[in-house]
């Protein structure tokens, strides 16, 4: 069991091996749902998404290494929790059939796990900030505004398209 945080410095660390563990977790499910996605557009949306996830962990990799800390990651229940939800609404006999409305279910999901990302990245951003880390703030403010992006997209896709043909498939 890691020790309690102590200052500002301790959190900031727990913080950036918390996101590391949480994008990993994250990555393996993204991968899954790409060979579910029906929408050609999602399923570029989920595959862009592992490759940003993935160069996200290398820039928590280097902060950590930079603040001189073991690199190592804390599992991340948080993100362990939301990679359970989507197996189980997009993977498991509670899981719409392959289409449109598991489409939508992905998409529910995937923005479920970005908003962890986003408070994550942007709270290791701020403490980044409090503790005068100018290139560490710089580094997780682009990252966050990234998953920001990837959101907005996952929400453009269900307004103009998911979800309109998700309703269809109800009449």
């Amino acid at each position: 069991m890691a020790e309690a945080p102590e200052d500002l410095d301790d959190l900031y660390i727990d913080e950036l091996k918390d996101l590391w563990s949480a994008n990993d977790q994250m990555t393996k499910i993204v991968k899954k749902l790409v060979t579910k996605a029906s929408d050609p557009k999602l399923k570029a949306l989920l595959g862009n998404s592992v490759d940003g996830i993935t160069k996200h962990t290398a820039v928590l990799k280097e902060l950590i290494a930079d603040a001189g800390e073991k690199v190592s990651k804390e599992h991340c229940k948080g993100m362990e929790g939301l990679v359970a939800e989507a197996t189980k609404h997009t993977s498991s006999d509670e899981a719409p059939d392959k289409g449109p409305v598991l489409d939508a279910q992905i998409i529910a999901q995937y923005q479920r796990m970005t908003h962890y990302g986003i408070a994550g990245f942007g709270t290791a951003a701020a403490y980044a900030k409090a503790l005068g880390e100018k290139d560490a703030e710089k580094k997780l403010r682009a990252a966050t505004k990234e998953i920001y992006g990837g959101d907005d997209y996952a929400t453009l896709l269900a307004d103009t398209a998911v979800n309109i043909a998700a309703e269809s498939e109800d009449a």
